[in-house]
């Protein structure tokens, strides 16, 4: 019996005692590599897994040789792998639901892409193509096959077209990176997965820094190519350990696949718990504020957790960074799978410090981004809780291109082709927070608030004084009162008295109610239709004309209302007088001009 040395502590470890502990050292937790077919029956159900193109070899089309020749080297990875190539494709099934599975073995060469592992990989997109199934990869690789030449290299291109055609179908794609991941493997299929998850202590990267040391004279730091600093980086969605991951992965592929016909046609209901009408007589609008910013007001994360079950939480804008200012989940909202993204001020602290008061750079926003077009690949509603007294207004954030990340939100979330349901829970800050408020529904909680610049921003511009922002707060019409008015909002979420922070179950549920009615709603339309009246939604909104013309003649009504409620049954001609006026003024308003 071989026994495998721990590189790590060097403890010597049986076959069986590797398999039990899924190839993790028992004594120090360091992961070693992983056998394909030990990883296949890690993920698979038990005889489900039906190989594909096994008969598949290598030969040696450049008739290569160094310290020995490639076809030497093919004969001793067989003999010692039991394997005919550096990658495992099949059909399995993953908690019951199809996938296709894509297995590299690191012991056969090195897990290099040559033309053969190139050719299955391409295969296993194509099968999965065909038959509406998500692809499964789990890689371990050097690279490109030094011994094919530029007929390897070429592999990328070959596996990048086929992952493509495999993503223009609307599937899924969820890649395993394990130690190590690297070259034209890590540059090409393994990194175009709609969810990519990393294994603890894995090297990836493009270049390894072995060979950035040998060839550029530049010693690399521990880390810089550990799977955690990539996740601190915004380049994988999860750092998974190997016990979790079979689950992590079986939620992933039952989630991400677009609804039947019968799941996207739910019955519609009118919208409970939301209130489509302004009150009469609202807070005070500073009253409104210091709710708004309460410090016990529950946050994103506070909702998240109370309405959402099932979560799988993702990170990163695979450009720069994962910013913890913006939470992202995929979960499950009474029964419906929905992608959530919440600007997250934090509670404590330290939290708050963190995430900068919910204030996002532009990593966040791209963050939001990603998460928003995935839930469109796969039909999913998209909801978007805003909480922020604006983006970040560094130097940070400029100089990583905070305006754009704005303007891109803003043009996608116009055009995305699925249902948005966007509620303001706390302070909704200027573009920082429309960046996140672009929807077929925006809802607001009833202490919210909602404006282009804070009270305090207003008043030290327009009187130099930000004591003034009292004042201030009732000019800008920043309350839900306000903007259900004005026609910014859609309804309005009540709050427990007192405000959310007095009950925040009560707050959750009934939010909950409220996103439940509001997505069962939309629902039942059609994304062309969807999509038209959102852009008409968004185009109309400020106009003068009928728009504002109605909106006078809503207030004014109300005003008249509240006069007869309070006048003496015989009133005095003069009072008749001036009721006659203001509908006649009234009527003038409202009335379109020839």
């Amino acid at each position: 019996m071989t026994t495998t040395v721990c590189p790590n502590c060097k403890a010597e470890l049986s076959p069986q005692t590797l398999s039990v502990s899924l190839y993790i050292c028992p004594r120090c937790g360091t992961y070693l590599q992983m056998p394909a077919r030990e990883r296949i029956a890690m993920l698979a159900d038990p005889r489900t897994f039906k190989e594909l193109d096994r008969g598949l070899v290598s030969v040696d089309p450049l008739r290569f040789t160094d310290q020995r020749s490639y076809r030497d080297r093919l004969v001793e990875a067989r003999r010692r792998t039991g394997l005919r190539e550096a990658v495992v494709i099949g059909e399995a099934r993953l908690e019951g639901n199809p996938v296709v599975l894509v297995v590299f073995d690191f012991d056969f060469m090195g897990g290099t892409m040559g033309s053969v592992v190139g050719e299955k990989v391409a295969d296993a997109f194509e099968h999965a193509a065909r038959r509406r199934w998500p692809v499964l990869s789990a890689v371990a690789s050097g690279g490109a096959r030094m011994q094919e030449g530029m007929l390897s290299l070429m592999q990328m291109a070959k596996t990048a077209a086929a992952r493509a055609a495999h993503d223009r179908a609307g599937l899924a794609h969820i890649v395993v990176l394990t130690d190590p991941t690297f070259g034209g493997v890590a540059a090409s299929f393994a990194s175009l997965g709609d969810i990519l998850i990393a294994e603890p202590g894995a090297e990836i990267g493009f270049v390894g820094p072995r060979v950035i040391d040998m060839t550029l004279h530049e010693p690399q730091p521990p880390d810089s190519h550990r799977a955690e600093s990539l996740f601190r980086a915004g380049m994988v969605d999860l750092v998974i350990g190997r016990p979790q991951l079979r689950a992590t992965v079986a939620f992933l592929v039952g989630h991400l696949s677009r609804p039947s016909a019968r799941r996207r046609r739910l019955g519609s209901r009118r919208a409970g718990g939301i209130r489509q009408t302004p009150v009469s007589s609202p807070p005070a609008p500073w009253d409104t504020v210091q709710l708004a910013r309460h410090a016990g007001r529950p946050t994103s994360l506070d909702y998240i957790t109370r309405l959402f079950t099932r979560l799988v939480e993702l990170h990163g804008d695979r450009q720069f960074g994962d910013d913890p200012a913006i939470v992202g989940v995929l979960g499950e909202l009474r029964g419906r799978t929905v992608v959530v993204v919440g600007q997250e001020r934090g509670r404590t602290d330290e939290e708050q410090a963190q995430r900068r008061h919910g204030r996002p750079f532009p990593e966040g926003y791209r963050k939001a981004l990603r998460l928003m077009q995935l839930a469109a690949k796969f039909g999913l509603p998209v909801v978007t809780l805003i909480d922020t007294p604006g983006a970040y207004p560094g130097y940070q954030a400029e100089q990583r291109g905070i305006a754009p990340a704005l303007a891109h939100n803003l043009q996608a979330m116009v055009s995305l082709p699925t249902p948005i349901v966007s509620v303001v829970i706390g302070e909704g800050g200027s573009g920082g927070a429309l960046a996140l408020g672009v929807a077929d529904r925006v809802l607001m909680l009833q202490h919210a608030i909602y404006s282009v610049i804070s009270p305090e921003g207003a008043a030290a511009i327009l009187f130099r004084d930000a004591a003034r922002a009292q004042q201030v707060a009732e000019a800008l019409k920043i309350t839900a009162d306000d903007l259900l008015r004005l026609g910014v909002i859609d309804g309005i979420v009540t709050e427990p008295e007192g405000g959310a922070h007095v009950d925040a179950d009560l707050a959750a549920r009934r939010l909950g109610d409220a996103l439940d009615a509001t997505l069962r709603d939309l629902a039942g339309t059609g994304i062309t239709a969807l999509l038209r009246h959102r852009y008409e939604k968004y185009r109309h909104i400020g106009k003068v004309g009928v728009y504002w013309r109605q909106v006078v003649r809503r207030e004014m009504q109300e005003l008249l209302d509240k006069l007869e409620q309070h006048l003496p049954r015989h009133e005095p001609e003069a009072t008749r007088q001036a009721k006659d006026d203001a509908r006649r003024r009234r009527k003038d308003l409202t009335t379109p001009s020839t």
